[in-house]
């Protein structure tokens, strides 16, 4: 088995096996940390919707105080559901689209100067909640941090290969702990 053609397969494989294995603990701390802060954000938000739908006025956002609220509850409610990995994509997604209306409502400089000036797009407010919603949305996660909770359980299941469910929680009472 001291074939040449296999040795670059048995120095790779552990280093994909490493990355596999890192993969859900790095997209739990990114979660922790990015959508930590943003919980914080919407809870600032809601805390004075009066001041939030001002800016959202002044912005020229239609429906400010609809929006304020959507915004707020997005943030707070929203972020906390994408930390512990529920419904992950379609909040991604929405928490996407929300960093995008920021970039271009409250930070259009920092989108027009893009290509010519990355580090203004790059330290604007909105790009780290952008980012790591990007990565949510396109590598997914599934439960805390790659574990998906059980039912029934306090315990967190390991977590299975994928199915055609797209829910991150386990609905599986017959199988013991």
């Amino acid at each position: 088995m001291n074939n040449p053609i296999n040795l670059p397969r048995r120095r790779y494989g552990p280093l994909i096996a490493t990355g596999a294995a890192l993969q859900s603990p790095f997209l739990l701390v990114l979660r922790l940390y990015s959508f930590g802060s943003f919980f914080l954000t919407g809870k600032g938000k809601l805390a004075d919707i009066g001041k939030v739908s001002e800016l959202f006025g002044s912005l020229g956002i239609p429906l400010r105080i609809l929006n304020a609220h959507f915004i707020g509850s997005l943030e707070r409610f929203g972020s906390l559901r994408l930390i512990i990995g529920l419904t992950s994509r379609p909040l991604a997604l929405l928490v996407l689209l929300s960093m995008i209306v920021a970039y271009l409502t409250a930070d259009f400089e920092a989108v027009s100067a893009s290509f010519s000036d990355p580090d203004k797009f790059v330290k604007a407010d909105p790009f780290p909640c952008l980012l790591t919603a990007l990565i949510v949305f396109v590598i997914g996660s599934e439960g805390f941090g790659g574990y998906s909770v059980k039912v029934g359980s306090v315990k967190l299941a390991e977590k299975r290969r994928p199915t055609k469910n797209w829910h991150a929680i386990e609905l599986d009472h017959a199988r013991p702990s």
